[in-house]
């Protein structure tokens, strides 16, 4: 694993914002974006040297004989002669847990099916990441550990068992099988497949960098499985997906607590674009909770958000998860359905408190630069819940533009400096449009003043240093 970035440097980061990433020249991966100062994260190609067949292997494909040992045979020999695309031709694939190997990609026909066990015997136990802690749990059914350059595309789909779905518990506390989970990986395709397993995730990215995923249809209704997790990853593009799920849709995330805050791994330069949501039990799109490695360089665009159980985009921390959220922009948007709203900030009460937090005005999450412009709204609750914001580390720079479509009430925000309000343009909302506390700026002209709310107190220095262990 790469070194994660000292304590200087860390708050150095905190303060001055990203340092545009070298481009990778082997890849041409990243192009910077005009007026900004992100990385947009490009396209990844992989090159097959050889083609590999399963069947050959010896699997069956006929979803009653495990095909684990033919898959598992078939990637090795792929990834030892040079690497190219292990084929899985028309066929439903039982197989446990499978690990991709460099230099190689899956290659799902059309009618080809990966189905997973529902053997749990089938999947190994090692370090996971779970709610922003590692842990030990079970690998998922398609995963990869330090590996560069693999991929999985096709038309084919990628089932996993729901017997083995689900959360940790005190009778069993190992993590349940995410669906395909690369760890500490680079250079990773995903293209063109479809996805089907509820109450866990369904790709969860830990750890990595230079990721390309591309028109992929993914599904985990009936259970609270997140679509895409992106979890302490930089370089990451997610395009023109389509994805419905229990719980969120795309979830940014960077560690919880003082482990998460000593390793200081952030999740930066998160492009996601042309991609239809609709969730049905929290936000589309959630940045957040765990954020104690830090989220920023964040770029939502030309994004339809069909439905949501909240919010249609949720930032969240909580006192004690420390770092800082910061240059998250959202532009072109659609928003209908939603129970909640268009957009909500909790930065100091969202999720797990940590068993060992982030102590001191340390603990306290730093937000800067939030940007969000042209979005079309229908009847959504709220247009904005903003007032989760704590008064000790106000948010630096809020715009909110070009806003139009039906609400049934404004926008309420508070703890803002340099905020912009402009071209608001909605109809049907009960009460004051724009309701403030505590907010500088331009726009804010003719507010209704916001109650102040009652926020958490830092929390208490430790008798003992905390030591990564």
């Amino acid at each position: 694993m790469a070194k994660p970035d000292t304590r200087r440097n860390f708050l150095k980061n905190v303060g001055c914002g990203i340092v545009a990433a070298p481009l990778l020249a082997s890849l041409n991966s990243f192009t910077a974006i005009a007026d900004e100062t992100a990385i947009v994260p490009q396209s990844v190609t992989l090159q097959p040297k050889i083609i590999l067949n399963v069947r050959d292997m010896g699997a069956t494909g006929d979803g009653q004989i495990k095909d684990t040992i033919a898959i598992q045979q078939c990637i090795d020999r792929c990834s030892i002669l040079g690497g190219g695309e292990v084929v899985f031709p028309k066929g439903n694939y039982l197989t446990g847990a499978i690990q991709l190997r460099s230099n190689v990609t899956l290659n799902l026909a059309e009618e080809a099916i990966i189905t997973g066990t529902p053997d749990f015997a089938d999947y190994p136990v090692t370090q996971v990441r779970w709610e922003g802690k590692w842990i030990q749990g079970y690998l998922a059914l398609i995963y990869a550990i330090d590996a560069r350059n693999i991929g999985i595309k096709g038309k084919g789909k990628i089932m996993g068992n729901h017997a083995l779905s689900g959360r940790p518990s005190a009778e069993n506390p190992l993590r349940h099988p995410a669906l395909i989970e690369p760890i500490d990986c680079s250079n990773i395709s995903f293209e063109g497949f479809s996805t089907d397993y509820h109450s866990m995730w369904s790709i969860h990215l830990t750890f990595c960098d230079t990721v390309s995923i591309k028109n992929l249809t993914i599904r985990s209704t009936g259970g609270n499985g997140d679509g895409i997790d992106v979890d302490s990853c930089k370089h990451v593009m997610i395009d023109n997906c389509d994805i419905a799920t229990g719980d969120d849709c795309i979830s940014l995330k960077s560690g919880r607590g003082m482990e998460g805050y000593t390793l200081l791994r952030t999740t930066e330069d998160i492009s996601i674009t042309n991609c239809t949501f609709a969730d049905s039990i929290f936000a589309c799109i959630g940045i957040g909770s765990e954020t104690s490695g830090g989220i920023r360089n964040v770029r939502i665009e030309n994004c339809k958000f069909m439905a949501a159980k909240t919010f249609a985009i949720y930032i969240k921390s909580n006192v004690g998860r420390g770092a800082f959220i910061e240059n998250i922009t959202a532009n072109n948007l659609d928003v209908s359905n939603t129970d909640g709203g268009f957009l909500r900030f909790n930065i100091t009460g969202s999720g797990l408190q940590d068993q060992v937090p982030v102590p001191g005005e340390e603990g306290i999450t730093t937000t800067k630069n939030f940007k969000f412009t042209n979005v079309r709204v229908n009847n959504v609750p709220v247009l904005v819940d903003g007032a989760g914001i704590h008064p000790h580390k106000p948010l630096d720079g809020f715009v909110l533009s070009d806003i139009s479509g039906t609400c049934g009430k404004g926008v309420f925000i508070a703890n803002i400096k340099n905020a912009v309000i402009k071209n608001i343009k909605v109809t049907g909302f009960s009460g004051s449009l724009l309701n403030i506390d505590n907010v500088n700026g331009s726009g804010l002209e003719g507010a209704a003043t916001l109650t102040p709310q009652k926020y958490k107190d830092p929390i208490p220095q430790p008798a003992t240093p905390y030591q990564l262990k």
